[in-house]
């Protein structure tokens, strides 16, 4: 409701029955004194005499003498006017908007109260009667009059301010702007209507333009709205197509749907077709990442079976004593096993486990095994030393002949001795060798120099020096069949080179 249709303080005074109690009320007056009067009428309009805050009465501006104080209105009568205070006062504006603040007008510059009590305004095309006050005296009905001018204006200033803060919709100020334009004119207020008429009808033209910018602000926030989703949208698609970081596109797709439901001002079908675009987005992620996750399935599957394979083949050989070839075959094993992909945490776990445990068992029992070995192999030692420190007493520049049968009976034994830890072989060797050496030195000395040396003898012993070798490097080797070949073919030879030697003595 304008206020032009709700004036709020005071009511007009154009109609027949107030009119009729208004007469009524001025002959009353004609023939009791002022305050019988005063009293009478305040009596029957039921109102208490003290003032109400903000409600005092317009001073006449071209008189400096005070207004007297009108007499209070009967029921029908508009709302009373309170006494006039002591010294000249404007009234004060209606109340307005927080942040619109329109000064009171003056309406004694734009109308006046005749003797009968019609209530002029003056405008451009001259006085027009705009109401009849006969409640009390004249200014307080230009007063009353002079707000609901005020009122309008407020109406008009609080529309203008909207306008300029850009606070409502451009075309619903244009329409209540039209409106305030074609009933100022003709409103029952006095003040300058020509002026505020002139005020709203300048808010239609300037709204016309306002609603445009309008309407493309809204253009352009929907563009920009529409140029977000269109945004995301984008960018769900390239997920869908190119991304394989699964889980944390999977993250981004939610937090989208989420930035998604803020956006708004969208026309609907614009919108449809973008969520469109988004949830087949969406929807190809999960089937390609659905697909990429059946094939790994697939892939574990096939790995979890080639482990399996494995895993029978290492229980296979656990039981193997032939440690040599056996720990080549569990080498070659954990190399395809390497191999093959992950089939998921715990089920490789698992499996790893069952492969482990049956390398463990072959290897447990191989360390068993050196572990035996390596004690034959420290008696061994000890027993070859003590054929050594035999030998090495021989004394051949005494009884050569004899030397060398004892070396060779010491020789036979010693070869019949298994194997030695492999870091005391060599030393051994060597010191076999000097032994040798020493008696062979002695048997060379003596010969006669010039007589040279009988060829069977030197094949044989360059024989017999070979297989030595062959023996040193089956046993380095730790091969025990190629050791036996070795101790054998020495024997051959040594026997071969004694016969040798014998029958080139006895020449």
């Amino acid at each position: 409701m304008s206020s032009t249709d709700n004036p709020g303080n005071g009511a007009q005074q154009d109609s027949p029955p107030i009119a009729e109690n208004s007469e009524t009320v001025a002959a009353d007056a004609a023939s009791t004194p002022a305050e019988t009067t005063s009293q009478a009428v305040t009596a029957e309009a039921g109102t208490p005499e003290a003032p109400a805050p903000g409600d005092a009465a317009v001073a006449d501006p071209t008189t400096d003498a005070p207004v007297a104080a009108p007499p209070k209105p009967r029921p029908m009568a508009p709302r009373p006017v309170p006494r006039p205070a002591p010294q000249p006062a404007a009234a004060p504006a209606a109340a307005a908007d927080p942040v619109v603040e329109v000064p009171a007008s003056d309406p004694t510059q734009w109308g006046r109260v005749d003797e009968e009590g019609t209530v002029f305004v003056r405008t451009a095309e001259g006085e027009r009667a705009v109401g009849s006050w006969q409640a009390g005296e004249p200014a307080a009905g230009l007063a009353h009059y002079g707000r609901r001018y005020d009122d309008l204006a407020t109406e008009v200033a609080l529309l203008e301010a909207r306008l300029k803060a850009h606070t409502g919709n451009p075309a619903e100020i244009r329409a209540k702007a039209q409106g305030l334009a074609e009933t100022i004119p003709t409103a029952a207020a006095v003040g300058d209507l020509d002026g505020l008429a002139a005020r709203a009808r300048a808010m239609v033209e300037t709204a016309d333009a306002a609603a445009e910018e309008y309407r493309a602000g809204k253009a352009a926030a929907r563009a920009a709205q529409v140029a977000r989703k269109e945004a995301l949208a984008a960018e769900a698609e390239q997920i869908a197509a190119e991304s394989t970081s699964w889980k944390a596109a999977g993250d981004r797709l939610k937090a989208i749907v989420e930035e998604w439901k803020t956006i708004r001002g969208i026309d609907r079908k614009t919108d449809e077709a973008l969520w469109s675009r988004f949830a087949a987005a969406r929807d190809a992620f999960g089937r390609r990442r659905g697909a990429h996750f059946a094939s790994l399935d697939a892939q574990r599957g096939e790995a979890r079976a080639a482990k399996q394979e494995l895993i029978k083949e290492a229980q296979k050989l656990a039981t193997s004593t032939e440690w040599g070839p056996t720990s080549a075959a569990m080498r070659s094993l954990m190399d395809r096993w390497k191999a093959v992909p992950r089939t998921g945490r715990d089920g490789d776990d698992d499996l790893w486990k069952e492969f482990r445990a049956a390398q463990d068992v072959f290897f447990a029992a191989r360390a068993e095994s050196d572990k035996a070995r390596t004690s034959e192999e420290l008696a061994n030692q000890k027993l070859k030393e003590e054929l050594l420190a035999e030998a090495e007493k021989l004394d051949p520049s005494k009884d050569l002949r004899g030397a060398q049968n004892a070396l060779r009976k010491i020789q036979e034994r010693y070869d019949a001795i298994g194997h030695v830890p492999r870091g005391v072989m060599r030393q051994l060797e060597d010191r076999m060798q000097a032994v040798e050496q020493k008696v062979r030195g002695a048997a060379d000395a003596g010969r006669v120099r010039t007589a040279p040396e009988n060829p069977m003898v030197a094949s044989m012993r360059a024989a017999v020096t070979k297989a030595e070798e062959q023996l040193a490097k089956a046993e380095a080797a730790g091969d025990a069949k190629r050791v036996a070949e070795a101790q054998a073919n020495l024997a051959t030879r040594r026997e071969w080179l004694a016969e040798a030697e014998k029958s080139a003595g006895r020449r």
